[in-house]
């Protein structure tokens, strides 16, 4: 497999997993519950971990920078605490 091909599939991944996480949420909030409600927020987490090991395999695979890794990498962090924040909420 040649690394166009391997390239294209991960960024194909990348961007399925990307796009599951306000997908879950959105679906999640037509939920009659907090509870269905959360089960849909602990989906868009695993999605968002899901997006976190892959872009660390781009860095590892050298395709893109420790610096756009570390930007990439913040802000997955954040979106993290925020889904955190929402299940405790939704808990309470």
């Amino acid at each position: 497999m040649c690394i166009r091909d391997r390239l294209y599939g991960i960024s194909a991944q990348l961007r399925r997993a990307i796009v599951s996480i306000p997908t879950n949420l959105a679906e999640g909030c037509g939920r009659g519950s907090d509870k269905d409600f959360g089960r849909f927020v602990q989906i868009a987490m695993g999605s968002t971990c899901e997006t976190e090991y892959l872009v660390l395999l781009c860095k590892d695979m050298k395709y893109i920078s420790d610096e756009l890794y570390n930007r990439f990498d913040s802000n997955i962090q954040e979106i993290k605490k925020m889904l955190v924040s929402l299940l405790y909420k939704l808990k309470s």
